[in-house]
This record gives C-alpha cells, structure tokens and sequence, in this order.
C-alpha cells in the first residue's frame, strides 16, 4: 500500500507545522520505533550554500525537536543525485522531505536519479512523501512557466492527478491572477489544478481523499467550476 503524501503551500520546518509533521510522523510505517526523516534542499540547489545549508539546518532542527531520528542529504544537482550513498540513505527513511525552492530545476535533478527511485521505494512501501513549494509542484502533471503566465509549462511527475499544484496561493497578488486564468483555460474536461495556501498542507493518498491541515485553506479548479476546503475538511480529486 502506497503511503501518505503531504502537499504544502509554504511552512516547512516552521512551528505552525508542528501538528502536520507529527502526523506524518505517526503514520510513517516507523512501527514503534523512531521515525526516521531525510531532508532534501534539492529545489535550492541553484542558491548557494547558504541556502541550502540553512534549509538543512532548519529540517534537522525541527524534526528533532518533534522526537525523530533525522538527517539533511546533501542532494544539490545531478551529479549528487546518483550518489549511491545518497540514494541509499533516502531508502531507509520513513519520510522523505523535499523544501521549496524552483521547481524546474527540482524536477530536471531528480528526473531519472538515483535518489528520486529511492524516494519512490520509500512511499511505495508506505512511508511518506512531503513537500513543500516546489516539492509539491513536482508531484502533479505540469509545472507552469510563470514568466509566462502559463501560456507554457513543463511536464513533471503526474503522480498526485491534479494538472497543476500552485503553492502560496493565497499570497498571489493581483497582478497573478491572470495567470490563474490561463491556467484553467488549458484544463481539460476531469482535469483539476489544486490551489494550497500558505502555512497549510493537503495530506492523503492516491485512493483516497485528502484532507486540508495547517492554517488556511485548499482550492480546487475545474475549467468551469471552483471549490475551496477549509482545515479539517476533506475532498476527492477524482482518482
């Protein structure tokens, strides 16, 4: 049985996540034992040490405090993304954990990797899948060019069946609302773009529903029809 996947909009390693993440924890497949997390800055690769080393700190620092046994795997680019010891490390975790940053260039990392097959063992054998920004972006089946406006985009993974993921979505300003336009124009009928906003999460599996988590509050789109879920409640996104 697949495990549980958490869709973030923007929090991780904060506070406010703090009831998302024990959740995680306690459905993990850890079996009595304690969890063991990977933290992933891949999506921050482009930025620099500083970037990604403060994402690693961050993740350690939190899961720690929340009683799990976790560590930050340095996987920045292509190159560290086949490291046998990389990909290793990922498959023995009970949550793989992926912080935000470009999408693009997440996807382009993992794409074929090493590591990317270890986290697929992972959440096939029930663990969980997490990921913030980017590392939810990834999960559905386009990633949009935002430069754009969403007139073009890139496949990813399709894994989650939601044509586009945005993230940080009740932060979008009004100059991005027609990309939100465009974006629904290209959907087809059944297809579905999932809106999530910041510091909230939508957790769930492939064959079931998925239930809003955090602060705020889940969107989902149809080409011609609209619906958004508060924390607590639950919806389908027709798998």
């Amino acid at each position: 049985m697949n495990g549980l996947i958490a869709l973030l909009g923007s929090g991780e390693y904060l506070p406010v996540m703090d009831d998302v993440d024990a959740y995680l924890l306690s459905n993990c497949g850890a079996n009595g034992r304690k969890p063991r997390v990977v933290c992933l800055p891949t999506a921050a690769g482009q930025e620099g040490d500083a970037s990604v080393n403060r994402w690693s700190q961050m993740g350690v620092d939190h899961f720690t405090r929340l009683g799990a046994d976790v560590r930050a795997v340095p996987v920045t680019d292509a190159e560290s993304a086949s490291e046998p010891g990389h990909a290793s490390a990922v498959e023995e975790a009970d949550v793989v954990y992926f912080s935000g940053g470009n999408p693009m260039y997440l996807h382009q990392t993992m794409k074929d990797s090493l590591v990317w097959k270890s986290v697929q063992k992972v959440w096939q054998r029930g663990g969980v899948y997490a990921g913030c920004s980017a590392g939810a972006m990834i999960l559905g089946s386009e990633v949009p060019d935002f430069r754009a406006m969403g007139l073009r985009s890139i496949s990813v993974f399709g894994i989650v069946p939601a044509a586009f993921i945005i993230p940080h979505f009740d932060a979008f300003p009004m100059i991005w609302k027609p990309l939100l336009f465009a974006l629904r124009k290209r959907l087809r009928n059944g297809e579905r773009l999932l809106g999530i906003d910041e510091d909230t999460a939508v957790v769930g599996t492939l064959r079931r529903n998925w239930t809003v988590m955090g602060k705020s509050r889940a969107h989902l789109f149809t080409k011609d029809s609209e619906e958004s879920f508060s924390t607590g409640e639950t919806f389908s996104l027709g798998q």
